[in-house]
């Protein structure tokens, strides 16, 4: 695996952000029926917290991101994104571990909204999330807090 490590996002990376969740989703998106590459790219616009984000950087490269969204004694799971480049690297895994293992330790309950078919679950499954709700287009997701594991600040 890559050395990777996570940065505190700024407004300045909305644009990218947008660009990659653009590349990412879409191709679930097309296979749902609702690709539009504005609204893509504007609902992250509208959305994106530099506060509860983190840029993911691959041996020092702008690789993705992921946002923590907090949600009173929860957290949500949002804008989980690598390049397509990054993926299949064990890098995603790596960031969601160490993400959750923070949670852990907050004793906080994780959230995330995954779309119907997309390889991203099984991630999610394999890092304990399981099948809250769903309907046709969204699959809700969520994780209780565990004990122990390797535990690495953010």
């Amino acid at each position: 695996m890559a050395d990777w490590e996570l940065r505190p996002a700024s407004a300045a990376d909305v644009d990218a952000v947008a660009e990659l969740r653009a590349v990412v989703l879409r191709p679930d998106l097309e296979r749902l029926g609702r690709y539009d590459a504005v609204h893509v790219r504007e609902r992250l616009r509208k959305a994106f917290t530099p506060a509860h984000t983190w840029v993911i950087e691959v041996a020092g490269a702008w690789s993705g991101c992921v946002a923590l969204r907090p949600d009173g004694d929860a957290y949500w799971l949002e804008h989980f994104y690598l390049d397509p480049a990054t993926q299949g690297r064990g890098i995603g895994g790596a960031v969601l571990r160490s993400l959750l293992e923070w949670c852990d330790r907050e004793g906080a309950v994780v959230w995330l909204d995954v779309l119907q078919g997309s390889a991203a679950r099984r991630l999610y499954e394999r890092h304990g999330f399981a099948v809250e709700i769903e309907d046709e287009v969204d699959v809700f997701m969520v994780r209780r807090p565990s004990t122990g594991g390797d535990h690495r600040s953010l």
